[in-house]
């Protein structure tokens, strides 16, 4: 700052000093024109280019409209009678006097004008010359560290300083170090001190820049997020001119377009690789699914012959009964696959047909019972009929689903309820499976209808289960309109799944 100040004295001393050279310069050109015997006019013209000179070779108005009036003056001390007073023996000159000071006060602000426009035209021109070779350059960049170094290089040139700057992560996290050009040819990384400070700060910002003890931050905003930080030395920082703020404004928003394109583009490979992938693993899943179930349904039938040919305290029965039963839950598993791949390729079209709860869940009961005599269960529904809309085969899959989780997390001899109300005032149907087993872990209650979700933390190929049921079952309740949520009871040990199917179907007529 103390230097601004001796160069603004400097430059005030320099103006004072033209001003009064080239006045100098044109009372000796009028005592030339006097002595040969031109006319006074002549001299006039003289004083007028002196202070068309002045307003040229200076900067701003007020010099040259000093000069207008010192001219005046000084043509009236050293050429009009009587000399060296500032009084006048004919009084016609005071009209020439008043004359000639608003033609020079007119032709000094005319030039003052031109040339601040060409000041400012040249600026303009600088500033865009200066956005476009960053942005030329930009297109080059390999990815975002290469845009941060070309930005930082390019800043750097412009403001003749050591410029940084600090990327964010996709989450809008600042890494933990920032890169600072510190030569021509050279960037280092520095370490952040505190990260989680200027996250704050850039926040909270009310202004367009946040003043830290070593640099001037600059947000780069992106369409969704904040990318990064331009730092400017402060030393550099305080003496900027508005010119060179609108500038810094302008290279920030073509860095935050290349960042704001490289990311986008990551996103698009990203998510047309996780497509690709997608599309191969459902394929597959179908494949193996389809493959196994002719061969499981085999196992199946012939443990069962084996069974009923077999009494119940020879060992070869348990050994039937334990075939059965694992070729049974790889069937389960083999169907909640293919539902799996026919919801994600949007292939399961549901065929609505009114049905009575009553039946679908005894049918879905019965089925578990099968599966798992030892345990107790209890249906409570309506006394009238209660008909709703769904397709009943994939709402059976539902109830066989939630029943199937609780027994494996109930204990034999332990019961199991069913039960079915009709909410009247929106109106659904609520149903409600209800166990009396360990209940659900609190951390795992949001994720409990996330695909591959496991609450035991066991294996994905573990035979308790790879968290597909689950999911499969938020998959179609939501096709059917309905919602389902997972908790604890409150009454005691235990866990319930309640979902809702809408009582009557929507006219979209």
């Amino acid at each position: 700052m103390f230097e601004l100040r001796i160069d603004s004295t400097r430059n005030y001393i320099y103006c004072v000093f033209l001003m009064t050279m080239l006045l100098a310069a044109a009372s000796a050109m009028g005592y030339v024109f006097r002595f040969i015997g031109f006319p006074e006019t002549n001299i006039v013209i003289v004083y007028l280019l002196a202070v068309l000179m002045t307003s040229w070779l200076t900067r701003g108005f007020i010099f040259g409209i000093l000069a207008s009036v010192i001219a005046t003056f000084t043509f009236n001390y050293f050429f009009t009678e009587p000399y060296f007073t500032f009084t006048v023996n004919d009084p016609s000159y005071i009209i020439t006097f008043v004359i000639m000071t608003i033609t020079a006060i007119i032709t000094s602000t005319l030039t003052s004008h031109v040339k601040q426009s060409a000041f400012l035209a040249r600026e303009k021109e600088a500033e865009t010359k200066a956005v476009y070779n960053l942005t030329n350059h930009l297109t080059d960049a390999k990815d975002i560290y290469d845009i941060a170094g070309i930005a930082i290089g390019t800043i750097s040139d412009c403001f003749f300083c050591k410029a940084a700057i600090l990327c964010f992560d996709e989450n809008g996290l600042p890494e933990l170090t920032f890169i600072q050009q510190v030569s021509v040819e050279k960037q280092v990384r520095r370490k952040v001190e505190d990260s989680e400070e200027i996250k704050h700060h850039i926040e909270g910002l009310r202004t367009g820049h946040d003043i830290g003890s070593e640099f001037y931050d600059w947000p780069i905003y992106g369409r969704e997020c904040i990318l990064g930080i331009i730092r400017i030395p402060k030393e550099r920082a305080q003496i900027m001119n508005e010119a060179q703020i609108r500038l810094l404004h302008s290279m920030i928003e073509s860095i935050a377009l290349a960042m704001d394109r490289f990311r986008a583009s990551e996103q698009r490979i990203k998510a047309r690789e996780e497509t690709i992938q997608e599309r191969y693993r459902a394929t597959l899943l179908r494949a193996i699914s389809h493959d196994l179930r002719t061969p499981l349904s085999g196992i199946m039938g012939t443990s069962e012959m084996l069974m009923d040919m077999t009494k119940e305290d020879d060992p070869r029965y348990s050994l039937a009964k334990g075939i059965h039963e694992d070729a049974d839950w790889l069937h389960s598993l083999v169907e909640n696959i293919l539902n799996l791949t026919r919801l994600q390729e949007g292939r399961l079209v549901l065929d609505k047909q009114m049905e009575a709860v009553e039946e679908v869940i005894g049918s879905a009961v019965e089925r578990i019972m099968q599966r798992s005599p030892e345990h107790e269960f209890t249906v409570k529904a309506p006394d009238e009929l209660l008909l709703v809309p769904m397709d009943a085969k994939l709402i059976e899959q539902v109830l066989v689903n939630i029943l199937d989780n609780a027994v494996k997390h109930t204990s034999p001899k332990t019961e199991i309820s069913v039960s079915v109300t009709k909410d009247e005032t929106i109106p659904w149907a609520v149903f409600t499976i209800r166990d009396k087993g360990s209940g659900v872990a609190a951390k795992d209650l949001p994720h409990i209808f996330e695909m591959f979700y496991t609450s035991d933390g066991k294996r994905a190929d573990a035979k308790h289960g790879i968290g597909l049921g689950l999911a499969i079952c938020d998959a179609i309740i939501k096709a059917h309109g309905g919602s389902i949520e997972a908790r604890n009871c409150t009454n005691g040990q235990g866990a319930e799944f309640i979902f809702t199917l809408p009582v009557e179907v929507e006219n979209n007529e």
